[in-house]
């Protein structure tokens, strides 16, 4: 059986992160990956322009759409574009996934790598909502950081998987 993977996330209309680097991961791995589309960004590698976020509602509906129909058995969240949609979002896996846990990966997407900050404050802090049903939380350096450090994940409950690309050596 071919694993089916939600990925919850903005766009990056460049190809080179976002919902479009994630299909083609998933794709070539030999999974069928289904979207929920939380932001719509002009970008490039240069960096990030322009971001819209989607509303909620909409990425809530996409979100029902796939696994009331194709089923779902892992998700991985990345951009998620406000904190109404992050605890939305939240709420809505704890309700579907509370007696039949699957994997759910959060990479806390705050930070592009151009340096473009993708996330405001109240966003940032509805993190912690995801966080606490995450099985794996994937920040890197810098997102570690406005996180609140290592043992503030940590104390959430998921494992960490801490990204050091942004790192010197």
């Amino acid at each position: 059986m071919t694993a089916r993977l939600l990925i919850i996330a903005g766009s990056d209309s460049g190809g080179g992160a976002g919902i479009q680097a994630d299909i083609k991961t998933v794709t070539m791995l030999g999974g069928h990956a289904m979207t929920a589309i939380t932001a719509i960004t002009a970008q490039n590698t240069l960096g990030v322009q322009a971001v819209h976020p989607v509303p909620t509602d909409i990425v809530l509906a996409q979100i029902d759409s796939v696994v009331s129909d194709i089923g779902v058995d892992a998700v991985k969240i990345g951009m998620i574009g406000s904190a109404l949609t992050a605890n939305a979002v939240a709420d809505r896996l704890t309700s579907m996934f509370s007696r039949d846990p699957i994997p759910i990966i959060f990479d806390p997407v705050m930070i592009a790598s151009s340096g473009s900050v993708l996330a405001a404050p109240d966003t940032i802090a509805a993190f912690a909502r995801l966080m606490r049903i995450a099985t794996l939380v994937t920040p890197n350096l810098p997102e570690l950081a406005a996180l609140g450090g290592e043992a503030a994940v940590r104390a959430l409950g998921p494992a960490v998987l801490i990204k050091g690309g942004h790192a010197e050596g």
